[in-house]
């Protein structure tokens, strides 16, 4: 009898970081004990952040996310003047 797994495969990549200062290793492996992650863990970690969206990527979905919302009779107040009167107590 013959039995087959059909998986998904994503591919992954690898990337190889050299001559990496001693300081900066440690200061790396110091941010990864307190976040409590491996440093290969930290080290993607601090990768996937800062490859995120950027501005005008960020701006494009918020104003697709308010269109949405106008769209849907969904409306969000000033708020300036609340927190002029909150100050104001």
């Amino acid at each position: 009898m013959m039995i087959s797994t059909v998986t998904n495969h994503i591919t992954m990549s690898d990337v190889l970081i050299r001559n990496i200062d001693k300081e900066t290793l440690e200061k790396l492996k110091k941010k990864a004990a307190a976040n409590n992650r491996s440093l290969q863990e930290e080290l993607k970690n601090l990768l996937e952040m800062h490859a995120g969206p950027d501005i005008e990527e960020t701006r494009k979905m918020v104003r697709e996310t308010l269109a949405k919302y106008r769209t849907e009779g969904r409306m969000f107040s000033d708020s300036v003047d609340d927190i002029r009167e909150d100050r104001e107590r």
